[in-house]
């Protein structure tokens, strides 16, 4: 039996604007926020890209997952790509039931509770988004030339 192969096809991307991604399962544990934000590091300097803001961002949003989303036994997700010249930074966890939202600073001092604050501060954009039941996505996007 003769076949002609197909001729190869173009890549979806331009090969100066490639599609770059990196994700890693990591335990709710201060441990595991605080590998979270090592691998990104290791991960953007890899990719050439500037590790501030985004190395802050994926230190609040994986310290939230470990705080606010942990569940025995049930890990969070760091996913980082970038798309052009945009940095998606998406932490998820198994606890859709709490949403975050920013805490305004009120007169009393709190140590905790002001990193959406932060990351509102640094990103360009942020969000959350429910997934399948019982997971949610907590995101922010920057340019890859960020602030």
């Amino acid at each position: 039996m003769n076949q002609k192969l197909a001729a190869p096809t173009a890549p979806l991307t331009q090969p100066d604007s490639p599609v770059r991604s990196f994700s890693v399962l990591l335990s709710p544990t201060p441990r595991g926020a605080r590998l979270a934000r090592l691998l990104a590091t290791e991960q953007l300097r890899s990719w050439g890209l500037p590790l501030d803001p985004a190395a802050l961002i994926v230190a609040e949003l994986a310290s939230n997952a470990a705080t606010h989303g942990r569940v025995p036994g049930r890990n969070f997700q760091l996913l980082l790509y970038v798309v052009g010249d945009t940095l998606r930074i998406e932490v998820t966890d198994t606890r859709n039931d709490r949403l975050p939202h920013p805490q305004a600073p009120t007169t009393h001092t709190r140590e905790a509770g002001r990193g959406l604050l932060l990351v509102d501060a640094l990103a360009d954009r942020w969000g959350v988004t429910r997934g399948r039941p019982p997971r949610k996505t907590v995101w922010a996007e920057c340019a890859t030339h960020c602030k």
